[in-house]
């Protein structure tokens, strides 16, 4: 063990010769990630979206909009779950911030879909839903047919990682 400190020790302080910093607690015995910032080709791309919480949308917002401007293809949204409440007009003033975000997506080039089967069971029509959106017979076979038509699947998991660095590091936040 004291062997194996000797040289880690031994190792930083030749590091830290070359202008390479190591701070103590960046052991890294797998180097460091390599960059790779290539160029994508235009891709076009179907999100499949079904989030129990209508909030969650701010996130997609920012994947589809994260994701169309690298690949420039043509995006669709496919919405088929409880997130389909935020699109009816009679919300509006409860998710008018999201659904204000959603509509400058559409504005933008971005499709947006609605599940017919979806709607229909969640009670509403589609005269219920906001103009940018299109209902089509069903989710998953719409998903399908996009895909058959070489749209790229994209399940986008209303997962933000804003600032999740710092659960493990607090002591790093700015």
């Amino acid at each position: 063990m004291k062997k194996t400190l000797t040289t880690l020790s031994m190792i930083g302080a030749l590091l830290c010769g070359t202008g390479l910093a190591v701070a103590d607690s960046s052991f890294a015995p797998y180097g460091t990630a390599k960059t790779d910032m290539h160029e994508y080709p235009t891709i076009n791309a179907v999100f499949d979206v079904n989030y129990e919480d209508p909030t969650k949308l701010n996130v997609l917002y920012n994947f589809v909009k994260n994701t169309s401007t690298p690949l420039k293809g043509k995006m669709v949204v496919v919405t088929h779950g409880p997130e389909l409440r935020t699109f009816a007009k009679e919300n509006y003033e409860k998710y008018q911030g999201v659904i204000d975000k959603l509509a400058e997506l559409s504005e933008m080039g971005v499709e947006f879909r609605m599940c017919n089967n979806a709607m229909r069971a969640a009670g509403y029509t589609a005269e219920d839903m906001h103009g940018f959106v299109t209902v089509v017979p069903a989710g998953f076979p719409e998903i399908a047919y996009l895909q058959s038509q070489g749209y790229a699947y994209i399940n986008p998991l209303p997962l933000p990682v804003k600032d999740v660095r710092y659960l493990e590091q607090p002591q790093l936040k700015p």
